[in-house]
């Protein structure tokens, strides 16, 4: 029945609005109009029912994970580590410390847990390698360069011949059924453009540095082999999300973007964000746009094991309505709170650390915005296994033993608790992986 109410709000404020919904693109674009519309269908077909049983399994694969080396559960400091390959969550497991990771990368597509879980990205296609960081020509790209692999229409895991860094002239639109691997490589989209997600499926981009993104101007942009487009001026976004699902965000450095690190709107679902580091910006993640997007109520997100470091001011994320689980992430650097949101947002903070700042008035990590008490009082925000240090506190709300709750009391298995985190988290960020060795 939900499901059912949420299609029919769904399609009747896409009919409503698709002509102005779309972001950087012209509306008359018939291409992107269709490519809308597929991305909907696609969101409802992504968008879990019963996200309490996402959430569970996660929490099943940490407890199984850390069960399994109880002989290294101290907790480990954040020095440069130079010792032998420790993979410290399940995710990691999954691949890192295999000395034949660069032999079988696509076994990378195995390892997402999570709203992300079914994300397979380019596992089914060929390997095609970036062997050029230029971007000079956004209409007819060079082949060898990663605009001109990511518009291409069969699925492609792609990788980078050697380290550099690409200055995007304008953002890189990014079609279904792609990975962008950066291990073994050092790789950094700094000082131009940033990347778009938009109206597609099945997308991951792991290992990337991504810094100092800048609005672009916009112009005729090609975003597939047959197609290209006006777009609009870009926000200066590092990752934007835009109507997409099954996205899987990996190993990331990013900081010091014009606008958001990272943006997930307009009805992006099946999103997971998993062991990356974020320094030195101040709205970091938003998870909806708009408070009349009602659309948003399908967007589920999981926020994993990642690292908020220094420098960093709000939005570790800042949600509206949908479902977000936060777990088991390391909160070293706020200045306003940790995590917000507004529209009735449902968030499951389990086994995270946070370290408030010797601020007095920045001690809450959460933030309602601008509601009412008597509207945010019936909102579910859960805090589960949380170690708060320096003060800091998580303001809980809605009835714990009330119908309002929609996941079952059984299957709220805890994730572990927020003492782990430093080594759940220890390798955060983009790594520095060489073939033939573990990474």
């Amino acid at each position: 029945m939900e499901l059912a109410s949420l299609r029919f709000i769904f399609f009747f404020t896409i009919a409503a609005f698709i002509p102005s919904l779309s972001v950087n693109i012209f509306y008359s674009d018939e291409v992107w109009r269709r490519r809308a519309e597929e991305a909907m269908n696609a969101t409802i077909e992504a968008y879990d029912p019963n996200p309490e049983d996402a959430a569970h399994q996660f929490n099943m694969h940490v407890q199984n994970f850390l069960e399994g080396n109880s002989t290294r559960r101290s907790l480990l400091r954040r020095a440069k580590y130079k010792g032998e390959c420790r993979a410290t969550n399940p995710i990691d497991r999954c691949w890192r410390c295999r000395e034949n990771w660069a032999d079988n990368r696509r076994k990378l597509a195995d390892c997402v847990l999570g709203f992300g879980h079914k994300t397979t990205g380019g596992k089914k296609g060929n390997i095609y390698v970036v062997t050029d960081n230029s971007d000079r020509d956004v209409l007819n790209p060079k082949p060898g360069t990663l605009r001109h692999a990511v518009i291409q229409k069969e699925p492609l895991w792609i990788i980078f011949a050697h380290s550099m860094c690409i200055k995007l002239s304008q953002e890189l639109i990014i079609t279904s059924d792609k990975t962008i691997d950066a291990r073994g490589a050092d790789v950094h989209i700094a000082y131009g453009a940033g990347i778009m997600i938009q109206y597609v499926k099945n997308v991951i981009i792991h290992g990337l540095h991504i810094h100092h993104i800048v609005p672009a101007s916009g112009g005729l942009i090609r975003d597939s082999v047959d197609h290209y487009g006006l777009r609009t001026a870009s926000d200066g976004d590092g990752i934007s999300i835009f109507g997409s699902s099954n996205v899987w965000l990996d190993h990331l450095s990013m900081s010091q973007c014009h606008d958001g690190l990272i943006d997930a709107v307009q009805g992006s679902t099946a999103i997971t964000i998993s062991n990356s580091h974020f320094t030195k910006h101040s709205d970091v993640i938003l998870l909806g746009a708009s408070d009349s997007y009602t659309p948003d109520k399908m967007m589920q997100v999981t926020i994993a094991f990642n690292h908020f470091g220094q420098g960093l001011i709000q939005r570790m994320p800042r949600c509206r309505f949908g479902f977000f689980h936060v777990v088991n992430n390391d909160y070293t650097h706020w200045k306003m709170y940790a995590i917000g949101g507004s529209k009735d947002p449902t968030i499951i903070s389990q086994g995270n650390r946070f370290i408030a700042p010797d601020n007095q008035a920045a001690k809450e990590v959460t933030n309602r915005n601008y509601a009412k008490y008597d509207e945010w009082k019936h909102w579910i925000w859960r805090s589960e296994g949380d170690l708060f240090m320096n003060g800091a506190f998580f303001n809980q709300s809605g009835d714990p033993k009330g119908n309002n709750i929609p996941f079952r009391k059984r299957e709220m298995i805890k994730a572990r608790p927020g003492t782990f985190v430093t080594r759940l988290t220890r390798f955060a960020g983009a790594l520095y992986c060489t073939a033939g060795k573990k990474c």
